[in-house]
């Protein structure tokens, strides 16, 4: 008699859980018949990127000697900040670990330690419905003492290609992500005439490995390393030399097309393209200054090394992250040059403006080529935003494919949270969070809901 009392005291709370989720399963279906769907192209690649100094660990390459140099530095940099009310760090960045204000946080160590860890990575990519993954190798395991390849190292990147198509993961690779072996370096690096001719002995050594690779990228974003170390100083080699940042540029240009050339002639077969970081500018209005100002700026930033390397590529690749509206005004900043106006900022502070990618994918149909995006996606530590950023972007992208443009695929930015190159570990870009004292992954809400459309091949607009 209590069982049966029991039994009957629990029977509403059964039956209100019932009509709760018979209420939710109405009002879904009543969204997807509603909603207008989009469904991306057949074999449309979703996935992620990463890059191996970011993530696999144990490198030792020029990017390792500069962040043991300068990781005090950053630290006391971002100390000093901090101590300014304005640009005080949030409790829930000061709360993760490491932080900006650590010094380990600026050294890579053992990063997410993929490299030990890929198998385990690949199988969540493939529980969240990835079919496609982009990772980059690293040159100085290949060639860790010039003219020296070492051929474990080679097997291990056959390994991670093998564990991609096990798990039906195509692999995207690139072959350049701005780090270079330190013998490289110390001879000048990319300042070297000669220069080209040794990434282009790397390249013809490692496409022996890439038998079951159908698509390659030969650089990531060659422009922002000669920005960074030769221009503005920030980031290896930290010189500051304008003529050495033309001779760097020039020199990269001449390693893809060279690279391009060799490649195509070892594998036919081979879809090589190049990976671009693309800006989205406009004018603040349609006075005739900020118009001419923002297509300047757009040629400076957009087109140098872009148009030149076109014709060496099967298909183009392309990240985006930022929108910039060009306002020519000497009252509004020091350059009079007011580039956005950080409506709704990620926690590394750059502006969220999904339909930019829209403009840039139709600004770039007129090269009739593939595009892939090759990487997207924002800093978002308490993943409040990232669902959202990528809902958003995927139905710009949408609406670009609707209008005739060839996008066949999509990759975020990152997997999993990395080392985020001079600013470390704390900016969090991963559909994947990782604990660095224990390396546990841990799936974020936002991928599951990225994996809703992976899985689907669609999207609600």
């Amino acid at each position: 008699m209590v069982v049966q009392n029991f039994k009957i005291c629990h029977s509403p709370i059964r039956a209100n859980r019932r009509i709760v989720t018979f209420f939710l399963f109405c009002l879904e279906t009543w969204y997807n018949c509603v909603m207008p769907q989009f469904y991306f192209p057949k074999g449309f690649y979703f996935g992620a990127s990463t890059s191996a100094h970011q993530v696999e660990g144990g490198n030792n390459n020029d990017w390792t000697e500069w962040e043991h140099a300068n990781s005090a530095r950053l630290a006391a940099e971002a100390a000093r900040r901090h101590a300014k009310a304005p640009m005080r760090i949030p409790d829930y960045i000061l709360n993760n670990y490491p932080n900006p204000l650590q010094e380990e946080n600026y050294i890579s160590g053992k990063a997410c330690d993929h490299y030990n860890r890929f198998r385990e990575d690949f199988d969540i990519a493939k529980k969240l419905g990835h079919n496609a993954h982009r990772f980059s190798i690293e040159w100085s395991r290949i060639e860790p003492e010039e003219g020296k390849f070492n051929e474990a190292e080679i097997e291990h990147y056959r390994e991670v290609i093998k564990a991609l198509r096990e798990r039906g993961i195509e692999p995207f690779v690139t072959l350049w992500h701005w780090t270079n072996p330190v013998w490289f370096s110390e001879r000048g690096g990319w300042k070297k005439k000669d220069a080209k001719d040794c990434f282009l002995r790397y390249c013809k050594k490692i496409i022996s490995a890439l038998e079951d690779v159908r698509f390659l990228m030969i650089l990531n974003e060659p422009e922002a390393p000669v920005r960074h170390g030769y221009i503005i100083k920030d980031r290896p080699p930290a010189v500051g030399n304008i003529v050495d940042a033309y001779v760097v540029l020039k020199n990269l240009m001449e390693a893809h097309k060279e690279g391009y050339t060799l490649l195509k002639d070892l594998r036919n077969d081979l879809q090589i393209g190049i990976s671009e970081n693309l800006v989205f500018f406009e004018p603040y209005n349609h006075l005739p200054n900020n118009y001419l100002g923002m297509k300047l700026i757009k040629w400076w930033r957009n087109n140098p090394f872009f148009s030149r390397l076109i014709r060496y590529s099967d298909f183009i690749g392309f990240q985006y992250y930022f929108h910039s509206r060009i306002r020519i005004n000497p009252l509004v900043s020091r350059w009079g040059i007011q580039f956005n106006e950080n409506k709704e900022l990620s926690d590394f502070g750059w502006e969220i403006y999904p339909e930019g990618i829209y403009h840039v994918l139709k600004d770039l149909k007129k090269y009739g080529k593939p595009i892939y995006i090759t990487e997207n996606g924002l800093a978002d530590a308490r993943d409040e935003k990232r669902a959202k950023f990528i809902e958003e972007h995927l139905r710009w992208v949408a609406k670009a494919i609707k209008e005739g443009v060839d996008v066949r695929g999509y990759f975020y930015w990152s997997l999993f949270d990395n080392f985020e190159w001079d600013k470390g570990f704390w900016l969090r870009f991963g559909l994947v969070e990782v604990d660095y004292k224990t390396m546990e992954r841990k799936i974020r809400q936002s991928a599951w809901e990225y994996a809703k459309i992976t899985k689907e091949n669609s999207i609600a607009l």
